[in-house]
């Protein structure tokens, strides 16, 4: 959550980094700031007009200006001389996800509070504007919500996420450390009913159900057999829906759900919801049509309670390179464009937490670092000596069928030995079965650049092992193209 709430106001979420460096983060911010304010890269030289800061808490103003990076002449993202923020942050036991608010009281005046925090959370006076910084926003639960991409894109389009439901343990925790203020429910939905979910999320009514049943039942990379249990899944979507009966409901899968079994499936879903009330539509959304740097293709259907609205699904902003781009549209965002920035992890596998490797190179990245000043979940692969050698013989763009005789029968199926071609978006990625391959380097992607390919900013942090990270990555849905399809449920609201 970082966000212009106002001209007086704004809203910044506190990372992981911020906390580490004792800084608060300012990219997108800059203009909430007289520019006479911004000054040297350090005090030998000239310094910018001195900002005021009445920091709550603290017993005496802090006076402080904002540099300007001496390379690029651009304004940097933190306050200097920050050794306060470090007081702040432990005064209000501020801990990652929490958010801080900055108010304008007059030209280089500011006031600094928490807005989410714990002691907040535990009781604390709450700022008397705070109705004019937390307007009631349109609210969503989250039904197998593994990591949260669905919820995130909802979130960037102006609702609440109150609760994830997921029956993988490290996939609440990331949802619960990257969507503050909603809970989380362990739970197998095929035995879950909607009075245990109103008591969890108390007197909160239900604007919108989200979520996407696992895919695996209906996927045509495994056995499909229209009994599957996970089949099943669909009916309890919908049976909690007809039991908390919000305005509307979204549900995504594969696009498997629009053929299989000569289209039983599809058609039974769409009736159950019918009987229950909901007008039923659905379409076949490319994630790359929505600014996502990866040609994800999946199936949409959104459901609108009693209503004679016909619901629009997003029109598309992004083309594929080389076509003729419509009005407004721009081209597809290519593997390069997302991941150039990342440290490139030659002759090591990483840390936890890395500086970036270069300042961002376009639009993307710019969107992708809001919020982060360092890199998290970018840990490499130690693949044998002979893997690399395979990989290295594999051209941009290329699979298994390019490989010479000798190697092309160790994995071949139609994705095997797969690289990313650096001009083009990324296929669909896979959940962490090492069958991609990096543009240019030899080595499966990392965590953080699957999430970069998935569009998840910098700022979301994945937790458990590996594995699971890179499940929960790749099995997301893509913040991005929730968020434009949030757009236009909102406007049925």
């Amino acid at each position: 959550m970082s966000g212009d709430v106002s001209d007086k106001k704004r809203l910044i979420s506190i990372t992981k980094g911020n906390l580490g460096n004792n800084h608060i983060y300012l990219s997108g911010h800059h203009d909430f700031f007289p520019k006479q304010c911004y000054g040297g890269s350090n005090k030998k030289k000239k310094i910018g007009k001195e900002l005021n800061l009445i920091v709550e808490g603290l017993n005496e103003p802090v006076k402080t200006d904002i540099g300007i990076n001496g390379s690029n002449g651009k304004p940097r993202n933190f306050f200097r001389n920050r050794k306060w923020v470090r007081r702040f942050f432990e005064k209000h036991e501020i801990r990652e996800g929490d958010v801080i608010a900055i108010e304008r009281v007059d030209k280089f005046k500011y006031r600094i509070y928490p807005f989410e925090s714990k002691n907040v959370r535990e009781g604390a006076d709450i700022p008397d504007h705070w109705p004019e910084i937390n307007p009631k926003k349109p609210t969503a639960i989250d039904l197998f919500a593994g990591c949260g991409g669905m919820s995130l894109g909802f979130e960037m389009a102006g609702f609440r996420i109150l609760l994830g439901v997921d029956k993988n343990t490290s996939s609440l925790r990331t949802f619960e450390r990257n969507h503050r203020g909603a809970v989380t429910l362990d739970a197998d939905l095929a035995n879950l009913s909607s009075s245990v979910i109103n008591e969890k999320i108390g007197k909160e009514s239900v604007d919108v159900i989200i979520g996407g049943p696992p895919c695996q039942g209906v996927s045509l990379s495994g056995p499909r057999r229209l009994s599957d249990p996970r089949n099943n899944l669909f009916m309890s979507f919908a049976r909690i829906t007809e039991g908390l009966n919000p305005k509307a409901f979204v549900l995504e899968n594969v696009p498997g759900l629009f053929s299989l079994f000569k289209g039983e499936l599809i058609q039974a879903i769409v009736k159950e919801f019918e009987t229950i009330g909901y007008v039923v539509f659905y379409a076949l959304l490319n994630a790359a049509a929505y600014g996502v740097p990866q040609t994800r293709k999946r199936i949409f259907l959104v459901g609108l309670r009693n209503s004679k609205q016909k619901f629009r699904f997003p029109p598309a902003t992004h083309s594929q390179i080389g076509s003729l781009l419509r009005e407004n549209e721009e081209s597809y965002v290519t593997c390069e464009s997302a991941l150039s920035d990342l440290p490139t992890l030659n002759g090591t596998v990483g840390a936890e937490e890395q500086d970036y490797f270069s300042d961002p190179k376009n639009k993307y990245q710019e969107r992708m670092r809001e919020g982060c000043s360092k890199v998290y979940n970018h840990i490499g692969t130690k693949h044998t000596e002979r893997v690399r050698q395979i990989i290295a013989l594999v051209p941009e763009g290329g699979n298994y069928k390019d490989l010479p005789n000798e190697y092309r029968n160790t994995r071949n199926f139609h994705v095997a030995w797969t690289r990313y071609h650096s001009k083009k978006p990324a296929p669909t990625i896979d959940t962490g079965h090492r069958h991609h391959f990096h543009y240019k380097f030899n080595r499966v992607p990392t965590v953080r650049e699957n999430a970069r390919l998935q569009s998840f900013p910098d700022r979301f942090i994945f937790y458990g092992n590996k594995g699971e990270q890179n499940r929960q990555a790749g099995n997301a849905v893509p913040p991005l193209l929730a968020s434009a399809l949030a757009d236009e449920v909102l406007k049925c609201l």
